[in-house]
């Protein structure tokens, strides 16, 4: 008699079933993988075709970058009171808006402004959706599922890059801009299809303050802030960095490899700490392969152009892996607030990559040689590595600050 309780829903299928909406959350990540990347190498066509310098045009970059890390968490604030789905959506509007915008801007200042907009909704996109990924399975499958969603990001990057750069020699850079307009509009679709989730709404700014005052959530965001100088701005160097190491323009190839990598270890990273149920270790690990990468990248370029693809790879792997466990780690330590602690890492990143490109422009500025500027960033890559054998390794063994505590 007791097989009808067969029909009786549970709640383990309902979690697997509702698991299977993540891939559309690293859809959205993919759009912004694109468009975060491959301003960078349509620079030369946007400064041509707006008739402007090409230093003036890239302030584009910097705009979406630093509106991505500060603005987005601002806006994020304001929305708090909604939920995770209406968030989603509403930010997808944003970067959608915005890259029209950016697609249609006839002057320098239009473009500035276009760019301001679509960083603004990617940087309130981004955490939240590793949050509702989060939130979308159990515990023990968290790796994987904010591995899917980092993996959009990597793969935007591996594909967008390349095939936006490919486009635009055809269409021009306006075309390419079409596109990434049409993948967040295929994105917000797929969003608008997600279940409700409960997702910690984001406290006010001074709590936002005072989460990043406890010791391991703080040092945790610094480390992530220093591997985004150090690995994000060598790469927006890369083709500086090959014309004089290894004597070659071509610079399609580097950014394949890279990318490629950043798949595999945006991948497979969650796997790895859902077994091992270690992401300081994971850390400890993957900051360790990006600092020996960058520092046999010189050797590597003057030896041989083919031998450089395996530190890039190995790099790209690294580097894109290294956010999960990080996002992991804050997530266990501000359980009721892990919008808040996802949110602060993902803008150190992005704010990690505006300093980098500008630090490297003066390393570059002041005489340094741009074959060596892999071991400035290597260096910075060290020093984050012991800051989290320290700070972060110390903090943890300390129960965190009352900052759970509901606003």
């Amino acid at each position: 008699m007791s097989v009808t309780r067969t029909t009786e829903p549970t709640t383990p299928p309902t979690r697997d079933g509702r698991r299977a909406f993540i891939p559309l959350l690293a859809l959205g990540t993919f759009a912004l993988g694109v468009d975060a990347y491959v301003m960078a190498g349509l620079l030369p066509l946007v400064a041509d075709g707006l008739d402007v310098s090409a230093s003036s045009a890239g302030q584009m970059v910097t705009v979406f970058t630093l509106c991505y890390a500060l603005g987005g968490p601002v806006f994020a604030t304001l929305l708090a009171a909604r939920p995770a789905k209406t968030v989603l959506g509403v930010a997808l509007v944003v970067f959608t808006l915005g890259n029209a915008l950016t697609a249609l801007a006839p002057t320098l200042t239009v473009l500035l402004i276009a760019r301001a907009v679509a960083g603004l909704g990617a940087g309130v996109y981004s955490p939240i959706a590793a949050a509702t990924a989060a939130g979308l399975t159990s515990p023990e499958r968290r790796g994987r599922a904010l591995a899917t969603v980092m993996g959009g990001l990597s793969v935007g990057t591996v594909v967008g890059v390349p095939a936006g750069m490919l486009l635009a020699s055809h269409v021009g850079w306006r075309g390419t801009l079409w596109l990434i307009t049409a993948l967040g509009a295929v994105a917000l679709i797929g969003v608008l299809r997600l279940p409700d989730v409960e997702v910690s709404a984001p406290p006010p700014l001074g709590e936002r303050v005072r989460a990043l005052a406890g010791g391991r959530v703080a040092g945790i965001v610094t480390v992530s802030l220093l591997g985004g100088i150090s690995s994000l701005g060598l790469y927006t160097y890369l083709a500086e960095f090959l014309e004089d190491a290894a004597h070659t323009d071509g610079t399609v190839w580097a950014m394949w490899a890279w990318g490629a990598g950043g798949i595999v270890g945006s991948l497979l990273i969650g796997p790895v700490v859902d077994r091992t149920r270690r992401p300081f270790a994971a850390v400890t690990c993957v900051l360790a392969l990006i600092a020996a990468a960058q520092f046999a990248l010189p050797a590597a370029a003057h030896t041989a152009v083919a031998l450089t693809v395996v530190p890039l790879v190995v790099w790209g792997a690294a580097g894109w892996a290294v956010q999960v466990p990080q996002q992991h780690q804050l997530i266990a330590a501000q359980p009721r607030h892990a919008t808040v602690a996802v949110s602060l890492n993902s803008s150190a990143v992005y704010l990690g990559s505006g300093i980098g490109s500008a630090l490297g422009g003066l390393v570059l500025g002041l005489g340094t040689s741009p074959g060596a500027l892999p071991y400035c960033t290597g260096a910075l890559t060290l020093l984050a590595l012991a800051l989290h054998l320290t700070v972060v390794r110390r903090a943890g063994r300390r129960p965190e600050e009352s900052t759970s505590t509901p606003s």
